[in-house]
């Protein structure tokens, strides 16, 4: 049998109970999300009070139709580590806030999901820490969330359970509440079985997974790596993916593995894309960098991941051996700040800026900088008029579950204009196959390449950018979760 690698315990039993004689109570919920971070934040006042903020993101923009629909909850943690907060309803959306205590926050959140989950599903890019208290506290935090979830779920909801920070979560929920339909979906690359099994706590980590119903990734791959897995580690039989799923046998129950591709809001970006106050700020953006020949723009979170140094490496190469001109070809780089509590980020927001200062410092002329680095969010608005403004985007990270940036830089061009150069090792290149796909720890690739689109025929660049467009339009954020979904209702038939 498929279990949770959590014993059961008294308050588990307490809970189960307690379900059992809630049929009627008017605040459960036939349709459950459940991630990390609730879908607002709250935010200080000027007059010292709080209030909450609905957050911008795909997942939301994907999910409120349904939420609304199906008298939904969404459970999360909301941020904030100042006591409890009781369940609310903000813009007609029900909130379930998770409250977290700073210990928590850090062994849960910094420690075991960021500096062990993280690094360890990225291909090692980083050493992972395997620590035993830090695993403790993530179990503790996930049968919270679990618990939570038992009490918010109506008598046969669908709950699904969202990324890597609760994947122990299914199984839990299953333990307590067997009568639901969970899915659980992993938002970042799920690593070879040469990598998983240097986790010490792999099996539990598994098992949490197969509580669920069904399982998804964004590519083929991350199932099969998944599959894979549970046989070799669990024993367990499993049939191989044939049109988009597979699964394996657990109990007396099937759960069901398969790829579902997330993307974006596209028609949303498509809309914004054409207004004339993004297209007017675009060209105000390309005016105050003195109108240069050519614009290249990275967006990303600062993350050792996202290949941000190899990438101005490049750049400065390209400079120093005169193949870009520091006045025609400018580029900006967008790096938002992430997770700065653990040291491998602050290294990292170090060498970048390191890099930028050696390239303007060599480079640039008196209030001309051939790279504009942001350290800095920047809100919504700005950043369509940056990819509007953009000639070429540069993706190129060492390894991304899927890569929106790069979809919502396509999106941002109804008009076929712009390149996009895009690390092989992302989600995204297996759907946007007609950008110019670089290996990124190839300097002298990605240096080429940078090249040959800038000097591209504009026709053969209209040709590529345009499948890429029709792509991201067809395969939107809606369809994927209607996908997700479709498959879950159909889990167990």
């Amino acid at each position: 049998m498929c279990r949770a690698g959590v014993p059961p315990s008294p308050k588990n039993a307490a809970l189960t109970e307690a379900v059992v004689t809630a049929d009627s109570h008017r605040d459960e919920s036939d349709f459950v999300v459940v991630a990390n971070r609730l879908p607002v934040d709250l935010e200080e006042q000027p007059d010292g009070s709080r209030a909450w903020r609905r957050s911008p993101g795909g997942l939301v923009t994907a999910l409120e139709p349904v939420l609304r629909s199906r008298n939904g909850t969404w459970v999360g943690w909301p941020g904030a580590s100042k006591g409890e907060i009781e369940p609310f309803v903000l813009d007609g959306l029900r909130m379930y806030p998770i409250h977290l205590s700073k210990d928590e926050v850090e062994g849960y959140y910094h420690r075991f999901s960021n500096s062990t989950l993280w690094p360890l599903y990225h291909d090692v890019v980083v050493k992972p820490t395997f620590d035993r208290s830090w695993w403790g506290t993530y179990r503790e935090v996930n049968l919270r969330f679990a618990e939570a979830t038992a009490r918010a779920a109506a008598p046969g909801a669908t709950v699904w359970v969202h990324d890597y920070q609760l994947q122990l979560v299914p199984a839990m929920l299953r333990e307590l509440r067997p009568d639901l339909k969970i899915g659980f979906f992993l938002h970042i690359p799920f690593p070879p079985s040469e990598l998983f099994a240097q986790l010490p706590w792999r099996v539990g980590v598994l098992q949490g997974m197969l509580g669920a119903d069904l399982v998804g990734f964004h590519l083929p791959g991350g199932a099969e790596n998944f599959l894979a897995l549970a046989h070799r580690l669990l024993g367990l039989e499993t049939q191989p993916i044939r049109d988009g799923v597979g699964s394996v046998e657990c109990g007396d129950r099937t759960v069901r593995v398969g790829a579902f591709p997330i993307s974006i809001d596209s028609a949303e970006l498509v809309e914004q894309a054409r207004s004339e106050k993004i297209r007017a700020r675009a060209a105000e953006i390309r005016e105050e960098l003195g109108d240069p020949e050519h614009l290249m723009l990275g967006v990303d979170r600062l993350d050792y991941t996202k290949g941000i140094d190899l990438r101005l490496q490049a750049i400065g190469e390209l400079y120093d051996d005169g193949r870009l001109d520091p006045a025609k070809q400018v580029m900006i780089q967008l790096a938002t700040p992430s997770r700065e509590q653990v040291e491998q980020y602050a290294l990292m927001r170090d060498a970048v800026e390191l890099q930028v200062g050696r390239i303007n410092g060599e480079h640039g002329q008196l209030h001309r900088p051939p790279v504009h680095y942001l350290y800095q969010p920047v809100d919504r608005e700005e950043l369509i008029a940056l990819f509007v403004a953009a000639d070429l985007m540069l993706v190129t990270p060492l390894r991304d579950g899927m890569n929106l940036v790069a979809k919502e830089y396509v999106a941002c061009h109804p008009d076929h204009t712009g390149a996009l150069v895009l690390s092989e090792f992302t989600g995204a290149a297996h759907e946007l196959h007609q950008a110019y796909l670089v290996n990124p720890h190839d300097l002298d690739m990605v240096e080429d390449v940078i090249v040959e689109a800038l000097d591209a025929d504009p026709a053969a660049r209209e040709e590529r950018m345009a499948a890429m467009h029709e792509q991201v339009v067809e395969n939107d954020v809606h369809r994927w979760a209607a996908r997700f979904l479709d498959a879950l209702r159909r889990s167990g038939d």
